[in-house]
């Protein structure tokens, strides 16, 4: 059976050494009752109650899956009660607006409890995820009426939410949806049209489902532009707040998955559903934007949760396991081979992984800080550094982590030979489940596409500017201490590369309408490499001056060098292949495919 435990250690180190979280939020007056005493608190809570309910549950939720009874769909045995345990603890309010009756803490927060519960649970992690995301846009972009009557029961639990874009017919292409919404005299809409990969659309876990809906009015420009956003209730809500009749949604059917099969992936109809108008008509995904970014990175979460508990069962089972003799002569002379971890591949294997998940846990809370300070910056300047942060860092956030994150499972996986491919051990269900992290909230493709093309070309690279001033203004801070000149080293030459890259991309599409998607995948992963070096340089930092105090320091110091040493130089291969430019991919006729 799989083992975690969560990292409390690091998540604590990047957290208060690296970017000292206490000093951060002592100087914002949104989080004047935030403190290292309330956040261990937190930590300690989130690890135990998701250690001892949430996780147990994961292979055998992935072994019953869910399975639709007449109207509703039934989740796994455990299911329903760790919901109701998990709301009661308040931990789907967490950061959530104190108005609607969350706790407000900051982001650099949740998403430490967000790769704890993703790590231990993705399936279930889903559920109150998406209420959260749905919560999200409607507090910056509804009406103060319709938040009132919604939030406060999808932070308390007692309801959920979802987000209904795709349709048979259009995935990432939204601007050619069908699904109609048809204004009615008391500022109503009828919803209809039918919606797809919904995750979370039909449950029994809470007592109503907000579904949050793209369609179309009458007469809306065509494509993107003419997208609103309505919010259609499962059951239609009262004047007084209970409960009416049941409205005209309804799943038609449950995916048959791959993996995170605990989770519900529904088809939803929508036969003139009531539904109500969340912000300006045609302007849908703006709002559905904002949750959209606080999903990405959630999606990044998820393949750190999962490369991190695949690394914790890969090692132990290397500790444990006897097979061959090292190299060097028999290490065990008793017993009749030597562990594993004798052996430098397998150690280079572990190492990737672990070098992969102290960095992505790094980047996760650099991406939270900026989302913190893009809504609760006390200037305007901050807030507007924070939202250009944000927009050139989710998408490395949802797909490098997850890129990496889906690597790093089948690296564990391998680890374990065999046994890594039979299901008791749990490693396949990792690989199954973290799949699934590359392709929704935009394929890992798309975001790199978002990311070279409008994150970088539109704008001719003023958020790249912005992002290297902050590697800059680290890397002069280094000067000043010698122990570190081999991380400057490193650092300052993938920043050249970066920049490299950066202006080569700018010249080719300004030449090429074709360069844009050609580069997008290998910019993104230099960008995602050049990001970790970044985050290791700021934990060598923070770990230097405290190496003799603990073992942990030194070994941090020497896994951000074996990251430098052996995974870094991979950027030199993601250059040359945008350097390339589209030639030798756009040469073939259609025919040959």
């Amino acid at each position: 059976m799989p083992i975690y435990k969560a990292p409390l250690r690091d998540m604590r180190f990047v957290a208060f050494e690296v970017f000292k979280a206490e000093e951060v939020w002592a100087a914002n007056p949104a989080f004047a009752e935030v403190d290292r005493d309330l956040v261990d608190a937190i930590l300690e809570e989130s690890a135990r109650f998701n250690e001892e309910v949430i996780f147990p549950l994961n292979r055998s939720g992935d072994e019953e899956g869910c399975r639709v009874e007449g109207d509703t769909v039934r989740t796994p045995a455990g299911f329903r009660e760790a919901f109701r345990q998990y709301a009661e603890g308040g931990w789907i309010g967490l950061g959530a607006d104190v108005k609607y009756g969350g706790q407000g803490l900051p982001k650099m927060v949740t998403a430490m409890t967000d790769e704890i519960l993703f790590g231990c649970n993705p399936s279930f992690a889903l559920y109150p995820l998406l209420g959260i995301g749905a919560a999200l846009a409607m507090s910056q972009h509804a009406d103060e009426a319709l938040n009132e009557t919604y939030l406060p029961k999808i932070y308390s639990g007692e309801w959920s939410g979802t987000m209904c874009l795709t349709e048979p017919h259009a995935g990432t292409d939204l601007g050619i949806i069908r699904t109609r919404a048809e204004p009615q005299a008391d500022n109503s809409y009828l919803i209809t049209g039918t919606k797809i990969f919904i995750t979370g659309g039909e449950h029994d876990l809470t007592d109503n489902i907000i579904h949050l809906v793209l369609a179309k009015l009458p007469g809306a420009p065509s494509g993107s532009k003419g997208i609103s956003l309505f919010l259609v209730p499962k059951f239609l809500v009262n004047a007084d707040g209970s409960l009416g009749e049941r409205n005209a949604v309804h799943v038609g059917s449950i995916e048959h998955k791959m993996g995170i099969k605990a989770s519900a992936t529904c088809v939803m109809n929508f036969d003139g559903a009531r539904g109500w108008l969340v912000g300006e008509p045609n302007e849908g995904l703006a709002a559905m934007f904002v949750m959209m970014n606080y999903e990405r990175l959630s999606m990044g979460l998820q393949g750190l949760g999962a490369s991190e508990v695949a690394y914790q069962n890969a090692a132990a089972y290397a500790r444990d396991r006897l097979q061959g003799r090292s190299a060097t002569g028999a290490q065990c002379p008793e017993k009749a081979a030597d562990p594993l971890l004798v052996h430098p591949d397998i150690r280079r294997m572990l190492l990737t992984v672990r070098a992969h998940n102290e960095a992505a846990r790094c980047f996760a809370m650099y991406v939270s800080q900026a989302l913190d300070a893009s809504k609760y910056g006390v200037s305007e300047t901050d807030r507007q550094k924070g939202r250009d942060l944000v927009a050139l860092l989710t998408p490395v956030a949802k797909a490098f982590l997850s890129d990496r994150g889906f690597d790093a499972c089948v690296m564990a996986q391998q680890v374990l030979g065999g046994h890594g491919y039979i299901r008791e051990w749990g490693m396949e269900q990792l690989v199954r489940d973290t799949r699934i992290a590359q392709i929704y909230e935009g394929t890992n493709g798309v975001q790199a596409m978002d990311l070279a093309g409008r994150k970088v070309v539109r704008n001719q690279g003023a958020y790249v500017r912005l992002y290297l001033e902050e590697v800059r203004s680290l890397l002069a801070s280094l000067q000043s201490i010698p122990e570190l000149s081999a991380f400057s080293h490193s650092l300052t030459e993938a920043v050249q590369c970066l920049e490299e890259a950066t202006n080569l991309l700018l010249q080719q599409a300004a030449a090429d309408a074709q360069a844009i998607n050609a580069a997008a995948v290998d910019y993104l992963h230099l960008f995602g490499l050049v990001s970790y070096a970044h985050m290791w340089t700021m934990m060598a930092r923070a770990a230097v001056s405290r190496r003799g105090t603990d073992a942990y320091y030194q070994h941090k110091l020497e896994l951000g060098q074996y990251f430098m040493q052996r995974m870094l130089p991979e950027i030199d291969t993601r250059l040359a292949a945008i350097k390339s430019g589209p030639a030798a991919m756009m040469q073939f006729p259609a025919e040959y495919f």
